[in-house]
C-alpha cells in the first residue's frame, strides 16, 4: 500500500513538472539574442485525436490543413479523401463531409490517390492535389468536375520524371500556384482556364565554388553521379488576402541563416520577387541559437506558414515543434511550443493554419490536430500591432503598456511605444524607449527629427546668437583697425 502511494505521489510530481514544463515555454529574444520567457501567448483549447473525430476510418498521414470560413479541411493522405470539419461556436471540431471522389461528366465517379493538399476558393469550387494521379483537380461546390491541371507543357520540364503535385494554391483571379516533387523551378503556374503559364518565384542557384572545381576535373562518371547546380525548393505556401504568396523553404545551409543569407520564408509580388520586410535585429529564421538537447539538433525548419489579416505571418518550426510569429516589419512577437507528447507539444508538426485568431497545428505523427486560442496576453499584443497598423497610436500606446505590466522584459513593447511615440511627434519619448532596447536605426530616426524640431524651437535664439557673434567679430575687428591706424599716426 505504501509502495502504491508512493508511486501516485511520484507520478504525481512528473504530471506537474510537465504540465508547468508545458506552461513556461513561450519566449522571444533580446537584443544580445538570448531567450527571454514571456507569459503564455496561447492555450490548448483542446486536441482531437484521430479516433476522436468518430469518423468511419481513423486519420491516416494527414499531411495539410486548410481554413475557409468556419470549416477546416484535413488532407487525410492514406485514406485517400479530405475531411472537412465545421470549427463550432463552442471551439469543437466536427465532422460534416467526406471529399474521396469526384463527379465527371455527371456519370463517372472517380477517386483520390494520395491526395496532399486542397485549396476552397471564395465560390466553393476548391484545387486538390490528387498527388499520385499526377494531376490537380479542380472541382465546384458539389464535388462536380470542372477542369484539370496537368503536368507543365514545356520544352525545358524534365518529363521522365513523374509529375507529383504535393501544394496548391490560387488567386482570386482563379489562377493556381503548384508545388511539385521532382520539381525545382518554384511554382508551377497556371491561369483560370488551367494553361501552364510558367515557372514562378525561383529560389536562386546555391553556388557553390568547390564543387565547381571538383567537376571541373573530374571524370564524366563522377561529374553523373554528382548533383548539379539546382535552385532549392518550397515546402509549403499561404496566398495572404492581399495576393502575396508566402512560400518556406527547408533547403539552406544553416550558417547562412543568421546573416540573412539564407531566406527560410519568402513573400512573392506579381513577378516573384521576395519581397518580405526585414527591418528587425535578426531575420526572421526561427531559433537564434540551437544545440542538440533531448537528440534535436539543428536549426528551425519551417514546415508551413499562415498569414493573418494583418499581415502578422505564423511559421510553424517541425525540427523544435515550435511556433514563430512575426509582425510585418520582421519583428519577433512570440514563440512557443516544443517537441512531447503533452498538449500543446508536437512530435512531427506538418501543418499549421487559423480561422480569426486561432490556431490549428496538424501532428502527422500522432494524426491529431491541436486547437490554440490566444491568452490575454497574446490578445495585447495582437491588438497593440492592429491598433498601431491603423493608425491609432495613442490606443497602440496604452495597450503596449498593459504588454509590459505582464512582461516588463518584452522588448517589442518598448520598441511598439517608441514608434507609436515617433507618429504622435513625441521624439524624445520616442528616442529614450529606442535607446532603452538599443534599437539604433529607430533611434537615429527619432533623434534626426528631435533635432529638427529643436532647432526650429530655437531657430530665433540660435540666429540671435549667431547675429550677436558675428557682430562682436566685427566690432573686435574695427577696434584693431584703428587701433591700428592709431598708431601709425
Amino acid at each position: 500500500m505504501k509502495k502504491e502511494k508512493l508511486f501516485l505521489i511520484i507520478a504525481s510530481l512528473f504530471t506537474l513538472c510537465a504540465g508547468l514544463y508545458a506552461k513556461d515555454d513561450a519566449y522571444t529574444y533580446d537584443f544580445w539574442e538570448q531567450p527571454q520567457k514571456s507569459p503564455d501567448v496561447y492555450s490548448v483549447t483542446h486536441v482531437v485525436y484521430a479516433d476522436g473525430l468518430k469518423l468511419d476510418e481513423p486519420l491516416k498521414n494527414p499531411t495539410n490543413l486548410f481554413c475557409k470560413d468556419n470549416f477546416v479541411y484535413v488532407t487525410d493522405t492514406d485514406n485517400n479523401r479530405i475531411v472537412q470539419l465545421e470549427y463550432t461556436s463552442d471551439k469543437k471540431l466536427v465532422p460534416v463531409r467526406i471529399i474521396d471522389h469526384f463527379n465527371s461528366n455527371g456519370q463517372v465517379e472517380e477517386k483520390f490517390s494520395a491526395p496532399k493538399d486542397i485549396f476552397v476558393n471564395a465560390d466553393g469550387s476548391m484545387f486538390i492535389a490528387d498527388t499520385n494521379n499526377s494531376r490537380v483537380v479542380k472541382l465546384d461546390k458539389d464535388l462536380n468536375y470542372i477542369m484539370t491541371l496537368k503536368e507543365p507543357d514545356d520544352p525545358t520540364y524534365d518529363s521522365s520524371k513523374q509529375f507529383l503535385p504535393e501544394k496548391v494554391i490560387a488567386d482570386s483571379k482563379g489562377r493556381a500556384y503548384v508545388i511539385a516533387r521532382n520539381l525545382n523551378r518554384g511554382f508551377v503556374k497556371y491561369e483560370y482556364d488551367g494553361k501552364f503559364q510558367g515557372f514562378f518565384g525561383a529560389n536562386k542557384v546555391i553556388f557553390d565554388f568547390t564543387d565547381y572545381l571538383w567537376k571541373k576535373f573530374s571524370t564524366k562518371e563522377q561529374r553523373d553521379q554528382m548533383a548539379s547546380f539546382s535552385p532549392t525548393e518550397f515546402t509549403n505556401a499561404f496566398m495572404d488576402k492581399e495576393g502575396f504568396i508566402y512560400a518556406v523553404t527547408k533547403t539552406f545551409d544553416e550558417w547562412d541563416l543568421l546573416s540573412g543569407d539564407a531566406k527560410p520564408i519568402r513573400r512573392l509580388n506579381a513577378l516573384g520577387d521576395d519581397i518580405l520586410v526585414e527591418n528587425a535585429f535578426d531575420p526572421p529564421v526561427g531559433d537564434l541559437t540551437w544545440g542538440t538537447a533531448a537528440g534535436i539538433q539543428g536549426s528551425s525548419k519551417f514546415s508551413d506558414i499562415t498569414v493573418l489579416d494583418d499581415e502578422i505571418y505564423i511559421a510553424l518550426d517541425e525540427t523544435h515543434g515550435r511556433i514563430f510569429a512575426y509582425d510585418n516589419q520582421g519583428y519577433l512577437l512570440f514563440a512557443f511550443g516544443n517537441r512531447g507528447n503533452i498538449d500543446g507539444f508536437f512530435r512531427l508538426p506538418c501543418s499549421i493554419e487559423h480561422i480569426g485568431k486561432d490556431l490549428f497545428v496538424l501532428d502527422n505523427t500522432n494524426a491529431s490536430i491541436t486547437v490554440l486560442s490566444p491568452t490575454e496576453f497574446g490578445n495585447y499584443i495582437y491588438l497593440a500591432t492592429e491598433q498601431y497598423g491603423r493608425g491609432e497610436y495613442d490606443e497602440s500606446a496604452e495597450t503596449w503598456n498593459k504588454v509590459l505590466q505582464q512582461n516588463a522584459n518584452y522588448d517589442l513593447a518598448y520598441i511598439g511605444l517608441g514608434k507609436s511615440y515617433l507618429r504622435k511627434n513625441e521624439y524624445k519619448k520616442a528616442m529614450d524607449c529606442f535607446k532603452l532596447k538599443r534599437d539604433r536605426r529607430d533611434y537615429s530616426k527619432a533623434f534626426g527629427y528631435y533635432r529638427k524640431e529643436w532647432v526650429e524651437e530655437h531657430f530665433s535664439t540660435i540666429a540671435g546668437i549667431v547675429i550677436g557673434i558675428i557682430a562682436l567679430i566685427l566690432i573686435i575687428k574695427i577696434i584693431k583697425y584703428f587701433k591700428r591706424e592709431f598708431k601709425s599716426l
